[in-house]
């Protein structure tokens, strides 16, 4: 199988995780928190127990594609929703550290399976991370509660917010950026072991490293942006991700590939966690935060479902990686160049402005 259709698996996972936040948002304005909330913490297990079942093609688009994405998408924009109605003068902080916990469960789940695997096989080692996904939801799940209730509907789609230059400005950046961001994720590995950098025992654990400097990666960022302003963090961070996957071009030996994977990490971790951030800080009615979230992961998950499979479709064209590399750079370097734009945009040409 090519390695364009493997990808259709994770970018239809990451597609619908974001575009679900279109209806999620705007459910979560009005109300339904612990209703998203159950749905997603019985169904994500129930995926993983179906996924463990699968031995077709299809059968992974269904149970990993289609059933996890969409109770993912449930348990997301909610619980990253949630965090400004407790923080006002650290919420950066606060998202910080809740997104450092996706960091963590990409490094605990990839060793957890691959030791599983060789012991157990590949159903028993799926169950067994359904069985742990299903525990930590339970633990969310008690402890999470809205603080503040709706007074009134809120509508699907908030369409005023199109008319915000800052809003299409930051939409078009976010678009960009995750249309190459997650080839490096997806390909990395399949680099090191193909090129014969390092062995393929070595090159599985690559991801988990990414995830160990992503977790440090996602907290210090958001710190940081309590008091310089998110727009100040995002802008950098994103530019120097970009800088590494031009450096990906260069790198040929084990050591290399190994901290270029753990800087990855560090650096992208404040472009995956402070959107939200800045989103706060883009939106007047903290009431309307969840719509113009789902607003805006809605339009990323068209880079997550398309960007990957083309990544794979110019390695197996091209047979060589430097395509993919040339492509996650470009689109990178890109994203970072808008939301450089952007943060001029509101600050005027002073260069230091708590944006």
């Amino acid at each position: 199988m090519s390695s364009s259709s493997i990808a259709w698996i994770g970018s239809l996972q990451a597609f619908l995780l974001m575009l679900f936040g279109v209806v999620t948002g705007p459910l979560f304005d009005a109300g339904y928190f612990r209703a998203l909330l159950t749905f997603g913490t019985i169904v994500l297990p129930f995926g993983l127990m179906m996924t463990s079942l699968s031995t077709e093609f299809w059968q992974l688009i269904l149970a990993q594609g289609i059933v996890i994405g969409l109770s993912a998408g449930c348990l997301f924009v909610p619980s990253v929703a949630i965090l400004p109605q407790y923080f006002k003068k650290r919420r950066g902080l606060a998202n910080g550290l809740a997104a450092s916990g996706s960091s963590i469960g990409g490094v605990v789940y990839p060793i957890m399976f691959d030791q599983l695997q060789h012991r157990v096989g590949f159903p028993w080692a799926t169950r067994a991370i359904g069985f742990l996904c299903f525990g930590t939801c339970c633990i969310s799940y008690s402890i999470m509660r809205m603080r503040f209730q709706p007074t009134e509907k809120r509508k699907l789609l908030q369409l005023s917010a199109f008319k915000e230059p800052a809003f299409v400005l930051f939409a078009i950046g976010m678009f960009l950026g995750f249309l190459g961001f997650y080839n490096f994720l997806f390909y990395i590995q399949s680099y090191a072991i193909d090129t014969g950098i390092v062995s393929s025992t070595l090159g599985f654990y690559l991801l988990s490293m990414l995830n160990a400097g992503s977790t440090v990666g996602r907290i210090c960022p958001n710190f940081i942006a309590d008091h310089t302003g998110p727009l100040n963090v995002l802008t950098p961070a994103a530019t120097f991700t970009a800088i590494l996957a031009f450096a990906w071009i260069g790198v040929h030996n084990g050591p290399g590939v190994i901290v270029l994977s753990v800087l990855y990490g560090l650096c992208s971790g404040g472009f995956v966690s402070l959107p939200p951030v800045v989103m706060v800080s883009l939106t007047k009615d903290i009431r309307d935060l969840g719509t113009r979230l789902g607003m805006i992961f809605g339009l990323t998950s068209v880079g997550l479902l398309i960007g990957t499979p083309i990544g794979g479709a110019i390695l197996s064209d091209t047979g060589k990686y430097l395509g993919v590399q040339l492509f996650t750079a470009c689109c990178l370097i890109t994203s970072a160049s808008i939301f450089a734009a952007l943060r001029f945009s509101r600050s005027g040409p002073r260069l230091i402005a708590r944006v």
